[in-house]
């Protein structure tokens, strides 16, 4: 009588269980069934927003429900998080971070009004772009070891520059020196053009730049790029080598990224299915190319493989901001 008892609640356990799975699938199936809004941190007219929005065409099409984007910047990605928040987890709602608010803020701030770990879903990111190491047209530096080397052997002599505080370019600098064990002195500046002009004249040695904020100076022959934050060249930038073939900076690595994110609680199926739906939307020609233009690359993981992800980036980015005492609050 308990055998049978046993296997009676074990029976009903396993009925529930796949009720949930079939139910989930079913929902997947079936959405959406209204118009589904993206929300994002990306300014209107940015890269990351240009490219949403082409991602967002296809998805209508494919859908056949409208998609919407929704830009919130502003509070390093608090007011899209805040817009964001409460929705239901039915992927109507879904809402456009970048890294740092994903990654490294829950280090840099004492207290964040969301919780990177528990406040979302990942389904899977839409862009990456590696950054540059740029230095002025007259710098004798060709290579990042020609950097190393130097600020190695005169510790805290070498300047460089970021767009700000806590900005990537100033966390990539200090992944850098965590990496290699370099240190080098940093100067902030508040704006992205004020930043480069002083990398083109020598004020600072060096900074970390994206093919986007230091590619017109690039080209314009004021600065050059002499590697690049990923283990092989970029294919925009063939002549800045990866750090593969570094003798200094083997490990080192450089960019940033935007994911798509569901509210928590949304079923595992429905995020597959979307992740599915926007890796076939980022493969449509005119989004191809316009990834071209914009220097960003495919960066493409599975949402289990995302969550993984990040959560392997954010102890990385603890640890070395950690190290350099790094608050912005």
């Amino acid at each position: 009588m308990k055998a049978q008892s046993i296997s009676r609640r074990h029976l009903t356990g396993l009925l529930a269980s796949m009720a949930l799975v079939f139910g989930a699938h079913a929902q997947a199936q079936s959405w959406p069934t209204k118009p589904v809004r993206i929300i994002t941190a990306a300014s209107a007219g940015s890269g990351p927003d240009v490219s949403l929005r082409m991602i967002a065409e296809q998805l209508t099409k494919k859908w056949g429900q409208s998609v919407v984007v929704d830009n919130r910047p502003g509070g390093n990605g608090v007011v899209a998080i805040n817009a964001f928040r409460g929705s239901a987890a039915d992927g109507h709602d879904l809402v456009h971070l970048d890294s740092s608010m994903l990654t490294s803020n829950v280090h840099l701030y004492s207290k964040l009004p969301y919780d990177p770990q528990k406040d979302f879903e990942p389904i899977r990111p839409t862009l990456q772009t590696d950054f540059f190491v740029v230095v002025g047209k007259d710098s004798a530096y060709k290579t990042i070891d020609d950097v190393l080397v130097d600020a190695r052997a005169k510790p805290d002599s070498l300047n460089y520059g970021s767009w700000g505080q806590g900005s990537p370019g100033h966390l990539g600098a200090l992944r850098l020196q965590s990496t290699t064990g370099a240190k080098m002195q940093h100067v902030a500046y508040k704006e992205m053009p004020q930043l480069f002009a002083a990398v083109a004249t020598g004020e600072v040695q060096w900074a970390l730049g994206s093919m986007a904020s230091a590619g017109p100076m690039e080209k314009s022959g004021r600065v050059r790029f002499i590697g690049v934050g990923a283990a092989q060249a970029s294919p925009y930038y063939p002549s800045a080598p990866g750090m593969a073939g570094s003798a200094t900076a083997k490990d080192f690595v450089a960019n940033a990224w935007f994911g798509l994110f569901a509210p928590k609680g949304s079923s595992k199926a429905l995020r597959d299915k979307i992740a599915a739906d926007v890796t076939q939307a980022m493969a449509a020609p005119e989004v191809a190319e316009r990834y071209k233009t914009l220097g960003y690359n495919r960066f493409d993981m599975k949402p289990d493989e995302f969550a993984q992800y990040i959560q392997k980036e954010t102890q990385i980015w603890g640890k070395i901001i950690n190290e350099a005492k790094l608050k912005l609050d």
